[in-house]
């Protein structure tokens, strides 16, 4: 059997859960040599083995404390021989544990860096914690219509930034290769989702998908002014103690998670009655001051002009005749070096068909 298209590319993968080990995993199916760095104790995603096979399959495994003396320089020592250096700390947490793009680039000028978080390397939402439902919520896919938000039944938002990271990641690697020219790629889960949307909505779906069930604290809440919020609460136990702190649930504080697991119906009823009684503007302002996974569920207007998206330019206008002013979507892969370009509209049939390709 021939080799894959990225046979030779080397990739290091500092992810844990879903998003960058899906990134890499791509890469590794199409031929990549991946190396996963591991945190001691392994990533939490072991707990699901089934899953995390599928994620992992045909890489190696190098545990490295980060926070030691050596660990730091031992990742470097890999950076300098690799080809693309993927990582899902929140924005600011490579660069203090040294493992940011200034330490890999300064022993590989040609690397590529790609970051996956949340809300990206910087925006008003930069720092603000979340899982999968709260990126859908802002990115405006819960509610695109307005009225009602419904959850996906799958993570959407981990797996389309990690296929937007592998995308960004291999055309970054091609120009490197050629031009011997790094790439930093910063990936926003919600502006991944966000230009899923599109600017204007045609699409009017048969039916709706069915809501995930979880934990207690993760979905879609009602508050007292009929407004909707999302959080995002799962096994972190510090998420879980904020959310009781912000809603006065003291008594739940000591609740375990295998205890949250068992009694979820029960707990989750008294955290949505315990919303219910507080407005939209009352929940978001407490639970973002205990640093919780929380989200208003934006429609797609509202995201067209939320501030986070149109300070990254994942929401631009349009500078064309006849459409100046209108929303327009940009590419989910915020590149540095070698920002991706607008690209013209699609040819009409047969328009282009003499142009041929240049010999190499």
């Amino acid at each position: 059997m021939p080799g894959g298209l990225l046979e030779g590319l080397r990739v290091l993968d500092l992810g844990i859960w879903r998003p960058v080990p899906y990134a890499t995993q791509l890469l590794a199916e199409m031929g990549a040599d991946v190396i996963k760095i591991e945190p001691p104790g392994g990533d939490p995603m072991r707990v699901f083995p089934q899953l995390f096979d599928v994620l992992n399959a045909g890489k190696r495994s190098m545990v490295v404390d980060l926070r030691s003396d050596d660990g730091p320089t031992e990742v470097l020592g890999l950076a300098a021989g690799a080809d693309a250096f993927l990582e899902g700390f929140r924005p600011g947490v490579a660069d203090r544990l040294g493992v940011g793009y200034g330490a890999v680039a300064g022993v590989n000028p040609a690397i590529v860096y790609c970051s996956i978080s949340g809300y990206g390397e910087d925006g008003p939402l930069a720092q603000v914690p979340g899982h999968d439902v709260n990126y859908q919520a802002y990115a405006g896919v819960l509610a695109p219509r307005g009225g009602r938000p419904v959850t996906a039944t799958v993570p959407i938002g981990d797996l389309g930034a990690g296929m937007a990271a592998a995308m960004a990641t291999v055309a970054a690697c091609f120009r490197s290769r050629a031009s011997g020219e790094g790439e930093r790629i910063d990936i926003g889960i919600a502006d991944v989702l966000a230009t899923w949307t599109g600017a204007v909505d045609r699409l009017k779906p048969e039916g709706a998908p069915q809501a995930m069930d979880g934990m207690p604290g993760y979905g879609i809440y009602v508050t007292a002014d009929d407004g909707f919020i999302t959080l995002g609460v799962l096994a972190e136990e510090h998420f879980w103690t904020g959310l009781c702190e912000a809603l006065g649930l003291t008594d739940l504080l000591g609740v375990a998670l295998h205890e949250r697991v068992v009694r979820k119906p029960e707990l989750d009823e008294v955290v949505r009655g315990a919303i219910s009684k507080l407005t939209l503007a009352e929940a978001l302002e407490r639970l973002e001051h205990h640093d919780v996974p929380v989200a208003p569920v934006l429609d797609r207007g509202q995201m067209l002009e939320h501030p986070h998206f149109r300070s990254r330019g994942t929401v631009t206008e349009d500078a064309r005749p006849g459409h100046a002013g209108e929303p327009v979507m940009g590419h989910p892969a915020r590149l540095t070096f070698h920002p991706a370009r607008r690209l013209d509209p699609a040819p009409a049939l047969d328009e282009r068909h003499k142009e041929a390709w240049s010999p190499r």
